[in-house]
């Protein structure tokens, strides 16, 4: 019996060895998933709270600092969508570490830290609006990743996911 389980399992590493995950999901793009890639060097702090769908505390070198995500927004506590976005959220990052990127400015008019926001190799402002709980939207001048986020809306307001059914973000501008 040990040596048919031994078998099996050699010839199963013999047919993954030559399998990726492109030719599983029948892509030929190595980097098929927008929102899964390596961040660039940024800050690593640990997520301590998660406000609502756009803004989260984090503790960076024993200091909280109030991180607002660049290039989205989610709807706000008085809106359509708002807990699931929240939800959606801390799903990601609640009790996460976190590596914070910045873009141009480092931070808003309100004393936030403004940075794209990765857990290991996700994207999370990506995935939030790729999953149709944030909407792209520009901030100049910290607009680097505005392509890759107006192109992962238009997707999630196609497939009608996340917020967008309830219409929430159908106010007509991607800038604020």
């Amino acid at each position: 019996m040990k040596r048919w389980f031994c078998a099996a399992l050699f010839a199963l590493s013999i047919l993954l060895t030559g399998c990726t995950l492109d030719e599983v999901d029948g892509s030929s793009n190595s980097n098929s998933n927008p929102v899964i890639e390596a961040p660039v060097n940024g800050e690593i702090g640990v997520v301590t709270n998660v406000i609502d769908g756009d803004t989260i505390d984090v503790a960076i070198g024993g200091i909280q600092q109030r991180i607002r995500y660049i290039g989205m927004n989610t709807p706000e506590r008085d809106e359509p969508c708002y807990s699931e976005a929240r939800d959606a959220n801390a799903g990601m990052v609640r009790g996460q570490t976190v590596t914070l990127v910045r873009d141009t400015s480092d931070t808003d008019r309100f004393g936030r830290l403004l940075r794209y926001v990765y857990v290991g190799n996700l994207f999370v402002n990506g995935a939030l609006v790729e999953q149709g709980w944030a909407e792209a939207v520009e901030f100049p001048p910290n607009t680097s990743r505005a392509a890759q986020l107006r192109q992962l809306e238009q997707a999630a307001a196609a497939a009608n996911i996340g917020c967008h059914p309830t219409g929430i973000f159908n106010d007509g501008t991607q800038t604020r």
